[in-house]
């Protein structure tokens, strides 16, 4: 099993993270009995975990999964009469899961949702924030903010509507209806049913990220980021830093040596 060399490195706010010695870090909500919603303190702290990584040698690839047979229900609604009453603390908690999907979009490193059972609301603004989505055929799918008396946010709707489009994106909102893995596959919302063990497709996926060139990787995801937001000329100094970050890497002497060697190449980030 991919678990069984995975080490410990912190557990937070119902949250665990595990690393294995491949490079590929696995953040788990862990409140199986509440379907793993999300309390106010996971939003923050979950933001805090993805902002660590980011910048963690150990970490290639992040993987965000639930415990036990769901992936995320959404936020914790029994919390709502009080995280979100009146104005003031209603715009705090709506800036902290904004922040959240913010912190994973924003990661430099390749990023993978592994769902099964339950990802509603919340939860699918935390696959869609994610850069591949892998659900096995247990998953279910649906955005309930309409029967809420809610607004999905405009980060997680953008996100939602680049997926899927503008009618598939107004269906879900309008209906609040849920959805299967193969319609989900169908629209866009997922990249891949899989009809094996979800954890170890994950992971052999995962795995041939992290044999590609973080530096590469990085850059590609800012560059494709930068255009699906119409951002490229305000990022165009980042851009540039990034690409000649990778020009003069050892990472591109590896690759370069590699291929004339005609054997896999050993990146190192650097």
């Amino acid at each position: 099993m991919a678990s069984s060399t995975r080490s410990v490195i912190g557990r937070r706010a119902d949250i665990v993270v595990t690393t294995d010695p491949a490079g590929v870090a696995r953040v788990v909500l862990d409140r199986p009995a509440r379907r793993n919603a999300l309390t106010a303190a996971m939003w923050g702290e979950l933001a805090r975990i993805f902002a660590e990584l980011r910048v963690t040698d150990e970490a290639r690839v992040i993987v965000l999964a639930g415990a036990g047979d769901h992936f995320c229900a959404g936020a914790d609604i029994s919390e709502f009469g009080e995280a979100r009453t009146g104005t003031a603390a209603a715009h705090a908690y709506e800036r902290d899961v904004d922040a959240c999907a913010a912190a994973i979009a924003s990661s430099p490193k390749p990023t993978i949702a592994a769902i099964r059972g339950f990802c509603l609301g919340g939860g699918c603004g935390l696959a869609m924030a994610c850069d591949f989505r892998l659900a096995d055929r247990t998953a279910r799918f649906g955005i309930p903010a309409a029967r809420l008396g809610i607004v999905y946010g405009v980060p997680d709707s953008r996100n939602l509507l680049m997926l899927v489009g503008l009618a598939n994106a107004k269906r879900i909102l309008f209906t609040a209806q849920r959805f299967d893995a193969v319609e989900a596959a169908r629209i866009g919302f997922v990249d891949e049913v899989v009809d094996a063990a979800l954890e170890e497709a994950t992971h052999a996926f995962a795995a041939t990220l992290v044999g590609n060139a973080p530096l590469s990787i990085a850059g590609a995801k800012l560059i494709l980021t930068a255009l699906a937001n119409g951002e490229v000329g305000e990022r165009s100094a980042e851009i540039e830093a990034a690409v000649e970050r990778s020009n003069e890497s050892q990472d591109y002497r590896e690759g370069v040596q590699a291929f004339l060697e005609k054997r896999k190449p050993r990146f190192t980030g650097t």
